[in-house]
């Protein structure tokens, strides 16, 4: 019943086809839960604990989209277990100040509102700003998510800056979001985006001595 709903999902919006749609699913319900042919579907799918078909093909299409859409690439999810970081190479990520002196300054945020989500990230060399980057995450992004890509963004163009001739090598990452912060001491915490940040700085200090 759910096959090509993405192609025939917007016919759902006219109440005959949803009524004649559902006629089918509440026949199905009717055998499984043995009941009368006067009792309404939505109790019918109470009783066999299926979803309502146009809830359940709507959300099979937006899947789809989901899925076809590049920019929803940055939704987040769990990761495979063959993709966890190793804790043998994973680095030391502290939430405070220390007192020494760091070449790169780096600034992250991330924003959700009524115009959309998005990311920002400054770097200062020196104490002078030196680069700055926005990036435009789709609207089913999160808060949470736009702060991580922030910092996963910023550690992707520490790579491509050329440091040899930086007598101190060392990085700082600014950021506000706690639940980040905390989602890294989080050994159970297998989402994407968080293992991504945890990967990046190893391969970056051993090619730049960061």
């Amino acid at each position: 019943m759910l096959y090509g709903a993405p192609v025939w999902i917007q016919a759902m919006e006219k109440n005959y086809n949803r009524t004649l749609y559902s006629r089918v699913q509440r026949l199905i319900n009717i055998k499984i839960s043995k009941s009368y042919r006067t009792t309404s579907n939505d109790a019918l799918c109470i009783l066999t604990g299926n979803v309502p078909i146009e809830i359940k093909a709507e959300e099979t299409a937006n899947i789809y989209r989901i899925t076809r859409d590049k920019q929803n690439q940055q939704l987040d999810h769990e990761t495979e277990p063959k993709d966890w970081t190793q804790p043998a190479d994973s680095v030391r990520i502290t939430d405070h100040n220390e007192s020494r002196d760091y070449t790169f300054h780096i600034y992250t945020d991330g924003s959700k509102n009524e115009q959309g989500v998005g990311s920002g990230i400054a770097i200062y060399t020196k104490n002078e700003l030196t680069h700055q980057i926005k990036h435009k995450l789709h609207n089913r992004c999160s808060n949470n998510q736009a702060e991580q890509t922030a910092i996963l963004k910023a550690l992707h163009k520490i790579e491509t800056l050329k440091l040899n001739n930086y007598t101190l090598r060392t990085v700082k990452i600014y950021t506000d979001s706690r639940i980040t912060l905390s989602s890294f001491k989080n050994m159970k915490n297998r989402k994407h985006l968080i293992e991504e940040i945890k990967k990046r700085p190893l391969p970056l200090k051993m090619r730049t001595g960061i």
